[in-house]
C-alpha cells in the first residue's frame, strides 16, 4: 500500500538526514541544510501535504511519525549548531589572538619605559602630604550632588544671584530637588560637618580633594573639568589670622620660601568675611608675564570665615564654634609649581609633555 511505502521512504529520509546533520562542518552550511530538510519544499513538507489523501487511521499513524521525525531532526540540528558555533568562536579567538611574548626569535629587545602618575595626580598626592603634615585629615565625597549640598546648605538658596558664579552641569532638574555635577568640593565640607555633629567629633580639621565640573571655556588658566582641594577648620576661638597664617604656611611649604601669599577682599556666600588669595607668580617671580596678566600675582583660590548660616544648616552652634574654609585648584598648583604657561596642556595627552614630570 502507499502508506507503507511512504513510511519506508520517510524512515530512509530520516536516516539520511541524521547523517547529513552529523557531517555538517559550518553553521552556514547547517543553516542551508536545515532549510533543505525542514523547509516548504523539503521531503517532510511533501509527506505532510499527502496526509490528506490517506484514510483516517493511516493519516493518524503517518502524522505521528512525521511529528516524531521533525522533532528529532530539530533537536539534532540545535545540538549540531551549538557544537559548530562553539568551534567557530574558538577558531576566531585563536586567529585574533595577540602575541604578547616580550621577545621573539631573531628580534632585538626594544627598551620599554615605565609609566607614571599624571602630573595632576602627583600634585594632589603632594598637596595631601603637605596638609597632613600640618595636622589635617583627608576626606572625599560624591561628584554627583543634590542642589541642597552644592548650593542650599552653603547659603545659596534658589534664585540667589551668587548662583551665577557657577556655570553648572545639571543632571536632573526637579521641583523639589535637582541633581548636578558638583561645581566645587564644598559639598564635602557639609557632609563632614554633618558627620562630626552626628558623632560628636568636633573640632574638625580636614582637606577635601576631588574633581569638579563647570561650563567654562578652556583657556590658559581654566578647564571645564578641573581638580580642586578645599580645607575646613571648625574649632573654638578660630580667627581670620589663623586662616591667613595657614595659607602662608602652606604656600611656603609647597612652593618654596621665596613664594608668598596675599589676601584681597572678595565675596562668597558661604564665608564672611571672604577673601581671594594669590601667590607670587612662579613663572615670572613677580615681574609680570602673560600667565599672571602682568600683575606678578596669580589667583590661587578663595577663602574666608565660615558663615554662621552654614553652621546653622548643619546644626553647629555658631556662638560656640567658629571656623575658616579655603579652596583652590590642584591643576592651578601644578601649573604654578612646574611653570606651565597654558593649563590646556594638562589634558592634551602629549607624551612629550607628560614625560617631563
Amino acid at each position: 500500500m502507499w502508506a507503507v511505502s511512504e513510511t519506508l521512504d520517510l524512515e530512509s529520509f530520516r536516516a539520511e538526514a541524521r547523517q547529513s546533520i552529523a557531517a555538517a562542518t559550518s553553521t552556514e552550511g547547517l543553516r542551508e541544510l536545515a532549510t533543505a530538510l525542514m523547509g516548504k519544499r523539503s521531503p517532510l513538507a511533501l509527506f505532510s501535504r499527502q496526509l490528506g489523501t490517506l484514510g483516517e487511521a493511516e493519516r493518524k499513524v503517518l502524522g505521528q511519525t512525521l511529528h516524531a521525525v521533525r522533532t528529532e531532526l530539530e533537536s539534532e540540528l540545535d545540538e549540531r549548531r551549538t557544537v559548530l558555533a562553539e568551534a567557530e568562536l574558538a577558531a576566531e579567538l585563536e586567529s585574533g589572538k595577540l602575541d604578547l611574548t616580550e621577545f621573539r626569535p631573531g628580534m632585538l629587545p626594544s627598551p620599554q619605559g615605565r609609566g607614571h602618575l599624571h602630573v595632576v595626580t602627583q600634585t594632589r598626592d603632594e598637596l595631601e602630604d603637605v596638609f597632613v603634615a600640618m595636622g589635617f585629615t583627608v576626606a572625599e565625597g560624591p561628584e554627583v550632588e543634590t542642589d541642597w549640598y552644592n548650593f542650599g546648605a552653603l547659603n545659596i538658596p534658589p534664585a540667589h544671584p551668587a548662583r551665577g558664579m557657577w556655570d553648572t552641569f545639571y543632571l536632573e532638574v526637579g521641583e523639589s530637588e535637582s541633581t548636578l555635577l558638583r561645581t566645587h568640593t564644598s559639598p564635602v565640607q557639609i557632609h563632614q560637618m554633618e558627620v562630626a555633629v552626628a558623632t560628636g567629633t568636633l573640632p574638625l580639621h580636614a582637606v577635601m580633594p576631588g574633581r569638579c565640573y563647570r561650563r567654562d571655556t578652556p583657556d590658559a588658566r581654566h578647564l571645564a573639568v578641573f581638580h580642586q582641594i578645599e580645607g575646613l577648620v571648625v574649632d573654638r576661638g578660630i580667627t581670620f589670622a589663623d586662616l591667613a597664617g595657614t595659607i602662608e604656611a602652606f604656600t611656603a611649604a609647597y612652593f618654596g620660601p621665596d613664594i608668598h601669599s596675599r589676601l584681597r577682599p572678595a565675596y562668597f556666600p558661604f564665608t564672611e568675611p571672604s577673601a581671594e588669595f594669590e601667590i607670587t607668580c612662579t613663572i615670572c617671580h613677580g615681574q609680570g608675564c602673560r600667565t599672571c596678566s602682568q600683575t606678578g600675582w596669580i589667583e590661587l583660590g578663595g577663602c574666608g570665615m565660615v558663615d554662621p548660616a552654614v553652621f546653622a544648616a548643619v546644626g553647629i552652634d555658631p556662638d560656640e564654634w567658629t571656623g575658616f574654609a579655603f579652596g583652590f585648584g590642584i591643576d592651578r598648583c601644578a601649573q604654578m609649581r612646574h611653570q606651565i604657561s597654558d593649563m590646556r596642556a594638562l589634558i592634551e595627552n602629549d607624551v612629550r609633555f607628560l614625560r617631563q614630570f
